[in-house]
């Protein structure tokens, strides 16, 4: 069984044969497909929405021959009894920073990683991330999908610095900033006082929010490339 990488090793090794199964579409396909069949080879054919391919180097027609282990995310949207979804890229809770304007609210946020307490003040957005893109912006530029860890984001900007951020994102150089909280975690969970915020897994849209539960399973799918 393919393991997580390790700080030093190469990602990956030679395919010891032809892929189990095949899996075509977005990173939410991938999610579901691949989580839903531990333990065999995946060939995946991303659609143009797919941006943990963007981080692969994964297109339609590549045929690989390198088989690694990518992370995924396991969400719980509620808490105790909520709805479990699967990810592979990025969960956002709050306004995705690539449609940060000027107009959105801030709200109160609450965020313990590993079971401690990391951020609580006024924040528009948290970011838990396996992959490095979103939507082709340079999301989050530490970002690799085997490393058994989630890069987590909370946004505090003022409204006059969300477009410079906003301008920055495509290229990374949005981060480091000090109303940008960053680190990295293997269990993230998030309580929003007050209100309900908008919640995007994998770039789709999943209703709102105020509470939310992610943990990394590191080595779930046993990817081609």
């Amino acid at each position: 069984m393919t393991r997580p990488l390790r700080h030093g090793q190469p990602w990956g090794h030679a395919a010891a044969g032809p892929p189990d199964v095949e899996i075509k579409g977005d990173d939410a396909d991938l999610a579901v497909g691949g989580t839903e069949r531990p333990g065999e080879l995946v060939r995946f054919r991303p659609s143009s929405r797919s941006d943990l391919a963007r981080a692969l180097g994964l297109g339609p027609a590549r045929a690989g021959t390198t088989e690694v282990a990518v992370d995924a995310l396991a969400v719980r949207i509620g808490g105790a009894g909520g709805d479990d979804l699967a990810a592979v890229n990025a969960v956002v809770l709050g306004a995705a920073p690539d449609r940060l304007s000027w107009g959105v609210r801030s709200s109160r946020v609450a965020v313990h990683v590993d079971g401690r307490p990391w951020f609580t003040g006024r924040a528009t957005t948290v970011v838990v991330a396996n992959g490095q893109f979103l939507r082709g912006t340079d999301l989050v530029p530490r970002g690799h999908p085997g490393d058994g860890w989630a890069e987590v984001q909370v946004y505090a900007l003022g409204r006059r610095e969300r477009a410079e951020m906003r301008r920055r994102l495509p290229t990374g150089t949005h981060v480091p900033h000090p109303r940008i909280a960053a680190g990295r975690a293997r269990r993230v969970e998030v309580d929003v006082g007050g209100r309900r915020l908008p919640l995007e897994v994998d770039g789709h849209p999943h209703g709102r929010s105020d509470r939310l539960e992610v943990t990394l399973v590191p080595g779930s799918i046993r990817l081609l490339i």
